[in-house]
């Protein structure tokens, strides 16, 4: 298992618990951005890829998520996420400067690192989304309906094929395992509208991978959002049987072959 350290960042609205796995010389800098109702303590497996491929991982856990302070899964506006994921740039960098920069996102944290991209893309030196809620997205009409959203649990089990999986997360104190919160909800519909006005993430290298069986984030609504900002540098991965936690599948260490290699040829040098 990767080793890890923990600090704290002054975020938007309260003070955000990051995590780090270091490298000592590090080739890139990965920074995650997780899903909602999450924590960056779900990607471990992940950096310890990442950090075996010769990066340095930063993630945090998101204002109202985790261990951040917050109400819970309560996000009024996405942007101010999305200056919170730059600062934790800003503090990478300055730890590692001159080191390029790949963010990587996973379902909420896929949106959140696509407007990021169009925001700061600036100096990236690649874009991984995973699972992203882009495009259309259906939950967010359907809940919008009720004037307090109805408590419409996860299944555990559209997470992932592998059991263990979602017994993880449906164990796990430090996910949210209640509803939606509808401030959040409108959050979502607003951010997913402004992304995809902004446009084309341009010359950005993109890597998009999705599970073909993905039941929370369905792959038709998000390829409309990933069609509106698709650059000239665009890599799509669909996975046959894979559900929405593609990291955390029956095929993760192909799934994650296929970003580092992505990442390895987009590397300067």
């Amino acid at each position: 298992m990767a080793t890890s350290r923990e600090h704290t960042l002054t975020g938007t609205h309260g003070t955000l618990v990051a995590r780090e796995w270091p490298h000592q010389s590090p080739r890139y800098l990965a920074i995650l951005v997780h899903g909602y109702g999450e924590h960056i303590g779900r990607y471990t497996w992940v950096a310890g890829t990442l950090t075996g491929d010769g990066a340095a991982v930063y993630g945090v856990d998101q204002l109202g998520h985790g261990r951040s302070e917050g109400d819970r899964v309560l996000v009024a506006d996405f942007e101010d996420v999305v200056t919170n994921v730059h600062a934790l740039r800003e503090h990478a960098v300055r730890e590692h400067p001159g080191v390029p920069v790949v963010v990587i996102g996973h379902s909420m944290g896929g949106m959140i690192a696509a407007r990021y991209a169009q925001r700061h893309g600036e100096g990236l030196t690649a874009l991984v989304l995973s699972g992203p809620v882009l495009g259309e997205w259906g939950p967010i009409a359907e809940l919008l309906a009720y004037e307090e959203p109805p408590d419409v649990p996860i299944d555990p089990s559209t997470l992932s094929r592998d059991p263990a999986v979602g017994a993880a997360y449906a164990a796990d104190p430090l996910v949210w395992h209640g509803p939606f919160r509808r401030p959040t909800l409108e959050a979502f519909a607003a951010t997913l509208a402004t992304i995809t006005k902004a446009g084309s993430l341009g010359a950005l290298p993109t890597l998009w991978i999705h599970g073909e069986d993905d039941r929370l984030v369905p792959l038709t609504g998000t390829r409309i959002g990933i069609e509106a900002i698709r650059g000239a540098d665009f890599t799509e991965r669909i996975y046959p049987g894979a559900r929405h936690e593609v990291f955390n599948e029956t095929n993760r260490e192909e799934v994650l072959a296929d970003v580092t290699t992505f990442v390895d040829r987009v590397l300067p040098g």
